[in-house]
């Protein structure tokens, strides 16, 4: 699936409770020849992983293994190559498997849990930072989503849209002295109410940034008549025509794109700076963790990378080495930052990614506190 189709509807489902045993298996991937051809073995191998660990698994009865090996060897089979990207993602369980292609590296694992691991694709999406995009102008409405990898254009929800045809012809028009704007003409008007109609149902299903792309006579009024263009992250005052392909819009939006995602970054670290002053801080894994169970964290910042597997112990972590994690100890966590970052978004705060060595001297890990 593609990292787009990470709504938190699918996210909220994907970390709730299964029955025992959930799996997830997550590895580096290749986009391109040679280097791909080393993806398919790296798979099998982390497959075999699974159905061992499960077979030493004294709580997983053997119609569930064999239940979920078949759902494994069903994902291994149905990997497409050709839409490899940094990462790739499989989730299996006694029903089903999902398979994520995401454009970011992920580490090589098997998690076997009562919930799938997450983390990933939730990094994937914090990182895409999804994104509509609205090409507007007299003559077409088109939807783009975004994210990181570029854009696609969605035909749903209504759109593209275009006008009824109108008798408008400013070449006439001009050469009689009378060249009124189209963009004062009535019917652009009510169409241009029709197109912010559609946008507002969009984004009550799909909350993203929105950014805006037309001539400035469009940008205006779509702003005069509707209100969804008002809260846009950015407006790009650029002409744009119903052909206008992903790449040339891309290109044109890249600037503003490139300072957004740099001023989320800075925003979510500019945060930290002042909670520490205002003694709303937390900072370290043990600090964070139990800041997150309580239900009190605003904001966690994550460097991309970090990542512990420990055994709490008396309401503390303990760091332990994954190869010394015998199968079925119900005392170890597999990824603690995972359920952590889950706990964060369950009781509504906000996950802000951050690059590695940004937080070394807050234990790769800090917080903006509610209270």
């Amino acid at each position: 699936m593609d990292t787009d189709a990470l709504t938190a509807g699918t996210l909220q489902n994907l970390r709730a409770t299964r029955p025992y045993p959930a799996v997830s298996l997550t590895m580096p991937t290749h986009r391109r020849a040679p280097d791909n051809t080393q993806d398919a073995v790296r798979l099998r191998n982390l497959v075999t992983e699974a159905a061992n660990r499960l077979d030493a698994d004294p709580r997983v009865t053997r119609e569930a293994r064999d239940a979920v090996k078949t759902q494994l060897e069903r994902a291994a089979a149905d990997v497409d190559p050709r839409r490899a990207l940094e990462s790739l993602v499989v989730l299996a369980d006694t029903d089903e498997y999902q398979i994520w292609q995401l454009p970011r590296t992920a580490p090589e694992r098997v998690v076997v849990s009562d919930s799938y691991l997450t983390r990933n694709l939730v990094a994937a999406k914090a990182g895409a930072r999804l994104f509509w995009v609205l090409s507007i102008s007299a003559e077409h409405a088109t939807l783009w989503s975004g994210t990181s990898e570029g854009l696609r254009r969605e035909d749903a929800h209504g759109f593209p849209l275009s006008p009824p045809h109108q008798n408008f012809d400013p070449e006439r028009q001009a050469r009689s002295g009378d060249a009124p704007s189209i963009y004062a003409n009535e019917d652009t008007r009510n169409f241009f109410r029709t197109v912010d109609e559609k946008l507002r149902g969009v984004l009550a299903a799909d909350s993203r940034p929105l950014f805006l792309i037309g001539l400035p006579q469009a940008i205006s009024l779509i702003e005069d008549v509707g209100e969804c263009a008002r809260t846009a992250a950015c407006k790009v005052a650029k002409g744009t025509t119903a052909e206008t392909t992903a790449t040339e819009l891309a290109k044109e939006l890249a600037p503003a794109l490139d300072d957004w995602r740099e001023q989320r970054v800075a925003a979510a670290l500019g945060r930290l700076d002042t909670a520490r002053g205002a003694k709303s801080f937390a900072g370290g894994l043990d600090e964070v963790w139990a800041a997150a169970r309580e239900g009190r964290v605003a904001l966690v910042a994550v460097e991309e990378h970090f990542q512990r597997t420990v055994r709490v112990t008396d309401e503390h972590l303990e760091a332990v080495d994954p190869a010394d994690v015998e199968p079925g100890d119900e005392g170890i966590r597999e990824d603690i930052v995972d359920e952590l970052i889950e706990t964060v978004l369950d009781n509504g705060g906000e996950v802000a990614f951050v690059a590695d060595d940004s937080l070394t001297d807050h234990g790769r890990l800090a917080a903006v506190l509610r209270f």
